[in-house]
């Protein structure tokens, strides 16, 4: 039986690389998977061996530290041509997440406004990665403190309902909707965390519930069919979700059947809230058409670990992401506040900053 981690660290730079723990590979097995070259961590992105949007986007800024320290030029516009080519296979990993983005644009940016040797660029872009990662933590921590403010006043410690994981394993650790659930556990106001598995790829069952255990939070386990069940019999106080992108209007997008979800909420009138940092929201898109929608491949729905579900000649369709409208949604909880879907522009300057 594997012991408990008393820290969720999952992602360390360490002796000139990084180390990963392989959310693949979890509940049943915790390790580590080394990285020491841009491809490597293309590949560990793209195949969810890190996920969850600011995870990518720390993750990103490493990959493009160690592109960079693979370029062997000295001639400043040669590297920052061979860089851009690290950021377009960087890019292409995960197309949904913006932080992934964001982060390959803040470390173009310092790359392009050094005006030292390329020596002094690549020392530039580690201390940028490392700063990336040391924000995040700061801020998932001030979205917890942010988002216990929000929640419902009962009589009684709440029970709230996730969908995914955004938690510790999403982020640089503690979380943006888990890190909500974590400063409420601390905070003596949480009775339960309900997670959803999550299908097709069991997030919440595997990694929610994994971090929960980790950090002794009771938690139930339930099928994402059984939600709407849960809130007619009064079982759930808050619905609390994390996006991969949010438009400037307010849509969001979440793992797959977070719409189904909030839909579900509002009829129940139970609060859905959306924890992101500011990263994640993406001012140059107007609404969440625009947001891209990735497909992942058909066996993650028609096979469970080995054993396939369902007989040949099946059609599949597998999004990874739908898109929450905003008047579903009761606030988004920033490091910054807790806001109405509608007034996100407030945190344009702060986004620029």
């Amino acid at each position: 039986m594997m012991s408990k981690i008393t820290e969720v660290n999952p992602i360390i730079w360490q002796n000139d690389r990084v180390l990963l723990i392989d959310q693949t590979c979890l509940p049943g097995n915790y390790q580590t998977v080394e990285i020491s070259r841009s491809e490597e961590m293309a590949r560990a992105i793209k195949t969810m061996i890190v996920r969850g949007a600011p995870a990518i986007g720390v993750s990103a800024a490493y990959g493009m530290y160690l592109g960079a320290k693979e370029i062997q030029t000295s001639d400043k516009n040669e590297f920052l041509k061979e860089l851009e080519a690290v950021a377009v296979m960087l890019r292409a990993t995960r197309p949904t997440a913006v932080n992934l983005f964001w982060a390959i644009e803040r470390m173009l940016k310092v790359a392009n406004q050094i005006s030292g040797s390329v020596e002094e660029i690549k020392i530039a872009l580690l201390e940028t990665a490392k700063k990336i990662q040391a924000e995040d933590l700061e801020t998932c921590q001030a979205i917890g403190d942010r988002g216990v403010d929000v929640l419902p006043n009962t009589p009684e410690k709440l029970n709230i309902l996730t969908h995914c994981n955004a938690g510790a394993l999403a982020t640089a650790g503690y979380g943006t909707a888990l890190g909500v659930i974590r400063s409420a556990w601390r905070a003596g106001r949480l009775a339960k965390v309900y997670a959803d598995e999550t299908r097709p790829r069991l997030q919440g069952a595997k990694l929610t519930t994994w971090e929960c255990v980790q950090e002794g939070i009771p938690v139930t386990l339930i099928s994402d069919n059984m939600a709407a069940h849960c809130m007619q019999q009064g079982f759930i106080h808050a619905v609390i979700v994390g996006a991969d992108r949010i438009a400037a209007n307010g849509d969001s997008a979440n793992k797959i059947g977070t719409y189904g979800l909030a839909i579900v909420a509002k009829a129940h009138h139970v609060p859905f809230f959306v924890a992101a940092p500011l990263s994640t929201i993406d001012f140059k898109i107007s609404d969440g058409s625009q947001i891209p929608i990735e497909e992942r491949d058909a066996k993650e729905v028609y096979q469970v670990g080995e054993t396939r579900i369902c007989p040949e000649g099946v059609e599949f369709y597998n999004p990874a992401f739908d898109v929450t409208p905003a008047e579903l949604i009761a606030g988004i909880i920033t490091e910054y506040d807790t806001v109405a879907p509608g007034d996100l522009a407030k945190f344009r300057v702060q986004q620029l900053v």
